[in-house]
Parts: structure tokens; sequence; C-alpha cells
């Protein structure tokens, strides 16, 4: 699959679910509205479409939500699409996540071939963390990431900057990661979706974030690169590895390689436009693939080459109305 600017697209990253058991307030509003269950893809139709998508060329797939572990029988998904990595149709199968589930999760997820997953995880403050999240208990994902690490997951902690409320943390956070053997990534806070507070009180360019790390320690740049939007560097005294994601100072749309499906079957070929195609009416349509294989290549011709997100007082309203949960982190 080749996009109208040249680019391969290898990776897709598929929502399962758009529920979560957090309501983190940079992400959603306490009080969310879900989809109603009929109108979710049934794991049976993700699996045909992610195996449409990895038929076509993608050598990389995510799964996320929302919170992927609390879609009911989500492992028997994984399982199913296991099987692709032991054909070698499929490099690399992978999670995001929010940790809560990892606990009972973790040694499964080893078995069906998973090797790395990706956790949000914005404080290491037991109060702070109740009230980013709303709901969740950090002692509770703290377990879970342990337990992933003594699965021998590798983990990828994601942190989302917030001017305010966590940005004197991060120190304290890339500490943590070296001690305990995991990379971290830094997120520009994204204006997506319709949230209870205001983004600008909390939006924190990551080269002033970047800097502020610079008094600590040296940081110089690095060519890693694991096929995501990170630019990462690396800690001169410590050999650690920190990722950026700067898709609102520096977006990453050249290289992107990404499309996105949500858990009601709508394909998004840039996560930051509403130009979208209907996947589950091809599925619907006929049981060969064929609708389906040529929405999705009438999708690719339609990549834009990038998005253009921004955060300040006047341009108070959302880049796009869906929620983060919606598309997938």
């Amino acid at each position: 699959m080749i996009d109208p600017f040249g680019r391969a697209i290898k990776y897709l990253r598929v929502s399962v679910t758009d529920r979560c058991d957090f309501r983190c307030e940079y992400c959603m509003a306490e009080n969310m509205t879900f989809l109603p269950k009929s109108e979710v893809l049934s794991l049976e139709e993700l699996d045909r479409l992610c195996t449409a998508f990895i038929e076509k060329g993608v050598e990389k797939l995510r799964i996320t939500g929302g919170e992927p572990l609390v879609r009911k029988d989500i492992m028997s998904l994984l399982h199913n699409l296991g099987r692709h990595l032991k054909t070698g149709a499929l490099e690399e199968l992978t999670i995001t996540t929010n940790g809560s589930q990892l606990a009972r999760f973790a040694d499964e997820l080893v078995d069906i071939g998973v090797k790395r997953i990706n956790v949000s995880l914005d404080t290491l403050d037991a109060q702070q963390f109740t009230r980013i999240t709303r709901w969740g208990r950090l002692d509770q994902v703290l377990e879970g990431i342990q337990a992933a690490k003594e699965a021998g997951l590798k983990i990828k902690i994601n942190t989302v900057a917030m001017r305010g409320v966590n940005d004197a943390e991060a120190m304290d956070l890339i500490r943590w990661c070296g001690d305990e053997g995991y990379d971290i990534t830094f997120i520009e806070t994204m204006p997506m979706g319709e949230i209870d507070g205001e983004r600008a009180d909390v939006y924190m360019p990551l080269s002033v974030l970047r800097a502020q790390i610079s008094q600590h320690c040296t940081l110089e740049d690095s060519d890693y690169r694991t096929g995501g939007p990170a630019r990462y560097a690396t800690v001169t005294e410590t050999g650690q590895r920190i990722g950026f994601i700067t898709p609102l100072t520096h977006n990453f749309c050249e290289s992107c390689n990404r499309v996105r499906v949500t858990c009601t079957g709508m394909l998004y070929m840039c996560l930051g436009q509403d130009d979208n195609a209907d996947l589950r009416k091809a599925l619907l349509a006929d049981s060969d693939n064929t609708a389906l294989n040529a929405a999705i290549d009438e999708a690719i011709g339609r990549k834009p080459k990038g998005h253009d997100f921004v955060i300040d007082r006047r341009t108070n309203a959302p880049a796009v109305s869906r929620h983060m949960s919606v598309t997938g982190g």
C-alpha cells in the first residue's frame, strides 16, 4: 500500500473498544457516552479486517482502545492474530494499555508472541494519578507494569506532558524508568474531542520540557526508530533512551507509515483529519474481501500529507471532534 506521497503503509493501529476504566482529563470528559455494543465490530470482524491489512503489506499491528484489555474476550482475538507472527506475515503484534489489567494478562500476552508494550503513565504520585485519571489507582497500574516486566515484556512508558500538572515530575519519571529498564516517551497533548477543561491551560511544547530535562542531564539526538512517530534522544550519562512525540510543535507527518481503524470499522488515514472510509460496510458486502480490499485501496489513495493540530486560546475547539479513545492511541 503506497499513499499519494510515496509513503509505504506498513503499520496499522486498531481500536478494539472506545471504553476505558479510566477517565483521563486530557483524553475524555468524566461522564462519557460510549458507543452501543451493536455498533462495535465483533472480534471475528476485527480479525478479518486486520488479516486483510496484513495480506496487503502491514508488518506491525498495534491493538489500542480506549483500554483494549477491558474488551470482553480480547485475548481470543490476540491469540488468533498471533498466527500471523508464526507464519512471518506479521513482524510485530503489540498493544497500548493503561496498565490496569496487565497483572491478569501479562503472561498470556507473552505466550501469544507479544514482545513489547506501551503503557500510558503520567505521574508516580498516587494522589496526582487519581486526579489525572479520575477513576484510576496507581498501585494497580504499578503492579501490572511489574507483572509485565517479570513476564519478559519490554516496556515503554508514554507520558503526556502537561504544564503545571506533571512537568516537574519529568526527571522522577526518567530516573524511575532508568532504574526499572523501561524506555520513556513524552507526548504533547492533542486537541481531539471535547473535554471538561481547557487544553491551552496545560499544553506544554516538548521543546520547553526538553530544555528543562537538559538542566539535569545531557541529551544527544539519536537515529533510533521504532516505526512510530517518536524522535529519540540518549542520556549521555546513562545511555537511557527518551522519546519525544511532537504533533504540534514539530509534526511527524513526512515519514508517516500508519493508518488507524476504529472499533466501528472506520478507517482514518490521518489521526488529525476527519476524512475516513467505512470498512464495516465493505466487510458486510461480501465474504471474499473484494469490497474490503477495494475500500482500503481507495482510502489509502486519499491519505493526506499531514495534520494541522493547533492549541491556543484563539483556537479553542478541538481539531477533530472524536476523542482519542475512539481512534486509538
